[in-house]
């Protein structure tokens, strides 16, 4: 892995934790209802891009498609509303294991294979999942599960897209623009049938995760995504819990716990094997 390729795959990484901790407060500290902070996340990060590219790129084309654009909804809409129902280790663990099994699967159906090491790499990062999201899982809504489960293979599907893509602003910026009138929609829908619930802290959360970690944070990983293997993208998402554990330690003044640490180890020991590790040649 490249300096270049390692920062962009880091930096994202680290958006993912970020948003991740945002909508945890947005969605479950805050009066703000999932539509509207779905509209907001994707109406902020479609802005925030269109301006970077208009300054960059005055005369520049929108790249992008309506699959990518689609994908990007669907997981958005998907993971919040799941987070009102579910706790955030059950999620964690829904949402990860999706989206690792659907680019795994899709990598192998492409001819990527995985060396005996590489595979016992994988299993010690889900080892390390599994055991960091333990204390906190419980018996989801079924419902709710699903929805998480559609959130992730959405990512993975958007992920998945991005590998085409020219232009890693262009293309996210696109995305996000063409998802905006029906995120829009959706909240107006929303608002019609139940009402809007909102407060400043919601908002500023949203705004921060469309803008931010969300808009900027997938730019990176579109420009990421161009030099990873299928299986190596999927496995490195696998770190974002324990970014997101450790950033909670930071800014939630949530606890170092012995069970963060062991699973630390086991889930970057595995991104490692998966990452570092060359597939012998036949």
């Amino acid at each position: 892995m490249t300096p270049r390729l390692f920062a962009l795959t880091l930096l994202s990484l680290l958006a993912f934790a970020g948003n991740s901790l945002l909508c945890r407060l947005a969605l479950k500290h805050t009066a703000i209802d999932p539509a509207t902070f779905v509209a907001i996340r994707i109406g902020s990060g479609a802005l925030v891009l269109w301006l970077v590219l208009r300054l960059r790129k005055p005369t520049g084309r929108l790249e992008g498609n309506w699959h990518g654009a689609v994908a990007l909804l669907i997981y958005a809409v998907a993971f919040a509303y799941a987070y009102t129902r579910i706790s955030a280790g059950t999620g964690a663990l829904l949402l990860f294991a999706s989206i690792q099994i659907s680019m795994i699967l899709y990598g192998i159906f492409i001819g990527e294979r995985l060396s005996s090491t590489q595979g016992l790499g994988i299993g010690l990062a889900v080892a390390g999942l599994i055991i960091l999201m333990l204390p906190s899982v419980s018996a989801p809504p079924l419902f709710h599960a699903l929805l998480m489960i559609v959130a992730g293979i959405a990512w993975g599907a958007y992920s998945l897209l991005g590998r085409s893509a020219k232009d890693a602003a262009s293309a996210t910026a696109g995305n996000f623009i063409r998802a905006t009138p029906v995120a829009l929609l959706l909240f107006l829908l929303h608002a019609l049938a139940s009402g809007i619930g909102y407060d400043a802290a919601g908002v500023a959360y949203a705004v921060a995760s469309g803008a931010v970690t969300s808009g900027l944070g997938y730019v990176f990983w579109y420009a990421a995504l161009k030099d990873l293997k299928v299986t190596h993208a999927a496995t490195v998402q696998l770190s974002v819990p324990v970014l997101t554990a450790f950033g909670g330690t930071v800014f939630l003044d949530e606890p170092v716990t012995r069970i963060l640490m062991a699973a630390s180890v086991l889930i970057l020991l595995g991104i490692a094997l998966v990452v570092l590790v060359k597939k012998r040649p036949a």
